[in-house]
């Protein structure tokens, strides 16, 4: 373990990846579908765990779960597998579980489906803790003009993109606090649609950490292709 993350707490990143991505009408789920040499959560891990401030990757699978043991990166010394839930937040909270109830630890949370993540941003979130000691997400300005559907599917309203962000991850927030926070959301009923929304709701304001445009999250059958093509991007400048 490096000296920073000694004198900060470690740095635990949580996959949650016991959903199956029903848009991409595939017939496994799609954090196991192939791309370029290797599923996409092979992917995933390899990025975390070739990282040498994080410490431990926990990853939450679905009961059900038969293609895991078959990745390389499920044996890694540094990997944990646990149990996930019916939704992301109940594969979090079942992650940051098994960890100490007195850890100090960090906790980084990654989509499955983000394959793409660079070193680089996980740096510049692990970095901001000295400007959010609170937590906070990596994420990207809108860009592109902004409209709010009506019922019938037509145009209700531009919506001004000004102090607009899109919501990535990884999202970084002290573990402890994250577990109460995220618990205590879901026992109030509140829709926990990622982790900085937990830490919202209890009035935690997290930061925001300007990511990459190449983080994509693989959610239909096309973010494949361009998924492919920004990791050969990636290998050719590395």
């Amino acid at each position: 373990m490096n000296s920073e993350a000694t004198s900060r707490g470690s740095i635990v990143a949580i996959v949650p990846a016991a959903g199956i991505g029903s848009r991409m009408g595939a017939t496994i789920p799609k954090q196991y579908l192939p791309l370029l040499d290797k599923p996409i959560l092979a992917h995933t891990l390899q990025r975390l765990l070739s990282h040498p401030a994080i410490d431990k990757v926990i990853v939450a699978v679905s009961a059900d779960d038969c293609w895991f043991d078959s990745l390389d990166e499920a044996h890694h010394p540094k990997l944990t597998r646990v149990l996930g839930g019916k939704e992301r937040a109940d594969s979090v909270l079942a992650a940051l579980s098994a960890l100490p109830d007195n850890s100090d630890a960090w906790a980084l949370v990654h989509d499955a489906a983000r394959p793409c993540l660079t070193h680089g941003d996980i740096d510049a979130l692990l970095s901001s803790r000295d400007t959010y000691p609170q937590g906070a997400i990596l994420a990207m300005p809108v860009r592109d003009t902004m409209k709010r559907a009506a019922k019938d599917g037509s145009i209700e309203t531009t919506v001004c993109r000004e102090a607009l962000w899109h919501a990535l991850t990884p999202q970084l927030f002290p573990a402890a606090s994250l577990k109460l926070n995220l618990k205590q959301a879901l026992d109030a009923g509140v829709a926990v649609t990622d982790e900085a929304s937990a830490m919202e709701w209890a009035g935690v304001h997290p930061g925001l950490v300007s990511g990459r445009a190449d983080n994509i999250k693989v959610t239909h059958p096309d973010d494949l292709q361009l998924a492919g093509l920004f990791l050969l991007s990636q290998q050719q400048h590395t």
